[in-house]
């Protein structure tokens, strides 16, 4: 099982904290989180030497997509026009990274209407199959991800995130904190096409993200999976999580 951590345990650090800690400690992946006045934007325009440390370290990048304030399924055409250019801008920072993929959130909707969650639905379909497309040109891998059960996000259930990532095309990321606000982690366990996953502890009925074995998450069902990447707000509970995964392989 390959382990990384999302440097929301690190949040706004630098590229070589980020690196350089993952050496240290062991980690063989890191999910970058594009959150923050810098990101997108700013970073993508740094000198292309800035990104080269990410090639004096074997540690295996993904890129986490901004989605603070972005939503594909927005009914507002400009929010979902900017949440696509945010969402290519990533795709190009993965490259000059050589990230290998990205993962995103399928949007929200704010009036809860069956009407208006299908018009959703439609939109960030819609919006998310193009970003599909561009990330297939620039050879990155595009990845959706799962969200908790609740009836505003999409992919909420393992049979939408299904038919999101036959639709657009893409990747799954699977989050399997979000699925344990569901009961039960084996529909999404099941998925096709899942390319890495986020873990987290949560008491099944909120995404709490607290570390591994303080919640109730069934952590016998995740033998066999891989690429995972802890996903947590502090970095002793990501280290304190690691050791859990070690102790029960």
């Amino acid at each position: 099982m390959k382990i990384g951590f999302s440097t929301l345990a690190l949040f706004m650090r630098s590229f070589e904290d980020w690196l350089e800690t993952a050496s240290e400690d062991g980690f063989e992946l890191m999910e970058i989180l594009c959150e923050g006045p810098t990101w997108p934007r700013i970073v993508l325009g740094f000198n292309s030497e800035v990104f080269q440390i990410f090639e004096s370290y074997d540690i295996g990048v993904f890129l986490h997509a901004p989605t603070i304030d972005m939503n594909p399924a927005s009914l507002n055409p400009g929010i979902r026009d900017e949440t696509l250019i945010q969402i290519k801008e990533t795709v190009d920072m993965a490259v000059n990274m050589g990230a290998e993929a990205i993962t995103t959130h399928p949007g929200l909707i704010h009036r809860l209407e069956d009407r208006i969650r299908d018009m959703g639905r439609y939109y960030s379909i819609e919006t998310l199959t193009e970003a599909t497309e561009y990330a297939n040109e620039r050879g990155i891998i595009f990845s959706v991800e799962n969200m908790p059960n609740r009836y505003a996000y999409f992919c909420n259930s393992a049979q939408e995130h299904a038919v999101f990532v036959e639709k657009c095309g893409c990747h799954a990321t699977v989050d399997l904190g979000h699925a344990n606000t569901n009961g039960d982690l084996k529909p999404f366990l099941k998925m096709k096409k899942i390319h890495y996953y986020h873990l987290s502890d949560n008491n099944g009925e909120k995404d709490q993200h607290l570390a591994f074995g303080d919640g109730n998450l069934d952590f016998s069902l995740i033998n066999g999976i891989d690429n995972v990447i802890i996903e947590l707000n502090n970095y002793e509970n990501v280290l304190k999580s690691r050791d859990f995964l070690f102790s029960i392989d």
